[in-house]
């Protein structure tokens, strides 16, 4: 089941491209979080939504929203992916245990082992704000999620 709107959002540490931890509550209080969970690195699809991400990414992440990618890549592979693309934002590794946050956050696929396009906007209290699901093969269109962020902001 899909996390849903007005829930507490699932915490997680995962580990970013550069091997670092990255916790999920340690934004409350300080920032939001827009938490973008894509099925593989270097795909087509996947790369052109972070490259939206990429191109303005100041619609999504400021002061007060940071983005965080994740994936059920290694974190190796995300080096190299972050580096080829330019990413300016935080990729992480859903690696292992294989899937388990996108697994919280409903977005996972079992037979194909991947996670399908959610995202899911988390104000400063933990509380999910927006989410959003797209199957595989569907494009996500980021015009929802700049709503949501200036919704959150105002």
């Amino acid at each position: 089941m899909t996390v849903e709107v007005g829930t507490l959002a699932p915490e997680f540490t995962l580990s970013n491209q550069d091997g670092e931890s990255v916790v999920l509550s340690s934004f409350r209080g300080k920032q939001a979080v827009l938490v973008v969970f894509y099925p593989f690195a270097f795909s087509q699809t996947c790369t052109g939504e972070l490259c939206a991400i990429r191109d303005d990414l100041g619609s999504f992440q400021n002061d007060a929203i940071q983005v965080l990618a994740i994936s059920v890549d290694a974190k190796y592979s995300l080096k190299a992916y972050a580096e080829s693309q330019g990413y300016a934002f935080p990729l992480l590794a859903d690696f292992w245990p294989h899937g388990a946050v996108a697994q919280q956050y409903g977005v996972f696929m079992e037979g194909p082992g991947m996670a399908l396009r959610g995202t899911f906007l988390v104000d400063i209290d933990g509380v999910v704000r927006f989410a959003e699901v797209n199957g595989p093969g569907e494009a996500r269109d980021q015009a929802a999620w700049k709503r949501a962020v200036a919704a959150l902001s105002s």
